[in-house]
């Protein structure tokens, strides 16, 4: 077993990304995804944890989020929670959004009142925009993004608003329709990790007291 000190180059925080197929970096020929250009970025040292899952809701993120994250934990290390999802809740299945914004708000609320239980900084990213899926999905997003983001303030959780600044990013939207309609490759995924880092990720992510 390793003895870590404070000071150690690998003793940074440990960091759970949690989300949607955007998280886990769909698409990306570099395999790296926004997730691990920031990283690479802003943490270098960090134990990180890429936890998406691809179509998944707000709804099955908050199912599984303390299952996967507790096993992750460490005794006395600094924990943090990105969240991304809403992209998937804004797409519609028989006539009607997988999940209406009401109950998309509902599970980020529960989700954050659940890390602030366990003394968890967390922090969320904006649903990044579909481009296969059209305006009106796009409508959709604009809508919840905003109230997302006064939830996120309302509980002291930093929030980055990245949908409108991709849908009319070129390199986004050209990766994506050349792809699946979704998903970009590199050039898109560093313009996510540019617009998570301009967004205060370097701040959030500073060094917190260390509990005993």
């Amino acid at each position: 077993m390793t003895i870590r000190t404070p000071g150690d180059p690998f003793d940074g925080p440990r960091i759970c990304f949690l989300g949607d197929s955007f998280v886990q970096g769909l698409g990306d020929p570099e395999f790296r995804g926004w997730v691990g250009r920031v990283l690479q970025t802003a943490a270098p040292h960090a134990t990180a944890f890429n936890l998406g899952v691809r179509r998944q809701t707000s709804a099955q993120v908050r199912q599984r989020c303390w299952a996967e994250v507790e096993v992750r934990t460490l005794p006395g290390a600094d924990h943090r929670l990105v969240l991304s999802f809403g992209a998937n809740d804004a797409v519609t299945e028989g006539g009607a959004p997988r999940v209406a914004h009401p109950d998309t708000l509902a599970n980020l609320a529960a989700l954050l009142d659940g890390a602030r239980e366990r003394g968890i900084a967390a922090l969320v990213v904006g649903p990044p925009p579909v481009v296969g899926q059209g305006p009106d999905h796009l409508a959709r997003l604009l809508r919840l993004v905003p109230a997302m983001a006064e939830l996120c303030a309302s509980s002291g959780v930093p929030f980055v608003d990245v949908t409108g600044a991709l849908a009319e990013d070129p390199t986004w939207t050209a990766e994506a329709g050349a792809a699946d309609g979704a998903h970009p490759g590199a050039g898109g995924y560093a313009r996510l990790a540019e617009l998570v880092l301009d967004g205060g990720f370097g701040d959030w992510i500073k060094p917190t007291p260390r509990r005993t």
